[in-house]
């Protein structure tokens, strides 16, 4: 496939401090019928197959129409007061199983944790790269989500900037840890457990709850109970006890709108001692929190997604979490 990388750039914006992919590329010709059907992607080297020995649930394979490009450096320079540089990085598709009609709600808690170590796998390998300073997981599910493909699939991009999402969480968590000497994560999952007006379920070392100040109607996150800033850096017993429950929130939220947003936020790659970086390294380990955030899209109060800076939610975090305790997550 021919690949123009002059058709295509990163801006930065100099007021929000957002990069935006401008530009296009080629598109690639897929095959008729679903590209990530096995038998239209098994002549596609996998980056990685899990399990490795046996029968093949997981396969992660270069995305078709990828948004950043592996090959060369960024280049970053300037044009008068902006910046620019090539869309370098990665982008992967992780097929969560063979199974066309399997979606990650419907799976078994094993299959659920194959895919959790395939996430944990690819950022692992991506954050080896000097290049790279955020690696980051996501699923768009359903047809409100803008997902490319019904088949169930993750995505993952590594990009040579951190998104401005997580620089907010950066800052924000930074910024506790100097006034508090705590981790702001951690501070929120104890009150939230204390208080219990929006939890809807636990798992061993892992909770999930709505909110205080949840962006949309029924939006959802998992964290663990036990700090860690690393969503890669797997406890003894693996990600068992966060599959069991990401897939008992799951067909709660999918009971709801069966489309959702759900990513990642895992710790930027600390191999960049230096640059936008640099001041947040010191405390890192302690203040930030990995955590799973999953934003239901329901379609007859869209307003908040129509509206992105400030988000307008018509539904109380408390009673979004009450009616998702009722719900039957196995259903």
């Amino acid at each position: 496939m021919s690949f123009d990388l002059s058709s295509m750039e990163l801006r930065k914006d100099p007021i929000t401090r957002s990069w935006v992919r401008v530009g296009f590329s080629e598109d690639q010709a897929l095959p008729e019928g679903c590209p990530l059907c096995p038998n239209q992607t098994a002549n596609i080297k996998p980056l990685l197959e899990l399990p490795a020995n046996g029968s093949v649930q997981v396969r992660v394979i270069p995305h078709f129409r990828p948004l950043y490009r592996i090959e060369g450096e960024p280049g970053r320079m300037p044009e008068g007061i902006y910046d620019r540089m090539r869309p370098v990085g990665a982008h992967e598709i992780i097929i969560e199983s063979p199974d066309h009609q399997l979606p990650l709600a419907r799976m078994t808690d094993e299959q659920i944790e194959r895919v959790l170590e395939a996430y944990a796998l690819r950022i692992t390998d991506l954050k080896g790269d000097l290049r790279f300073k955020y690696v980051t997981v996501f699923e768009n599910r359903g047809a409100l989500s803008g997902g490319e493909w019904e088949h169930p699939h993750s995505q993952v991009t590594a990009t040579t900037f951190v998104p401005r999402r997580v620089l907010y969480e950066l800052r924000s968590a930074m910024a506790w840890f100097e006034e508090k000497e705590r981790c702001v994560f951690c501070d929120i999952l104890r009150q939230e457990e204390k208080q219990a007006r929006r939890i809807i379920d636990s798992q061993g070392d892992y909770v999930a709850f709505c909110p205080y100040a949840s962006r949309v109607p029924f939006e959802t996150w998992l964290i663990g109970r036990k700090h860690s800033h690393l969503f890669e850096q797997a406890r003894p017993g693996g990600y068992k006890q966060l599959a069991s429950l990401l897939g008992r929130t799951l067909r709660r939220l999918t009971q709801i709108s069966p489309s959702y947003h759900m990513v990642v936020h895992t710790a930027p790659n600390t191999i960049h001692p230096k640059g936008e970086l640099a001041s947040y390294w010191g405390t890192l380990a302690d203040d930030f929190h990995w955590h799973i955030e999953i934003l239901p899209i329901v379609e007859r109060v869209s307003r908040s997604y129509s509206i992105k800076e400030v988000y307008f939610n018509a539904l109380m975090p408390e009673q979004a979490a009450e009616r998702l305790r009722q719900l039957d997550p196995n259903a």
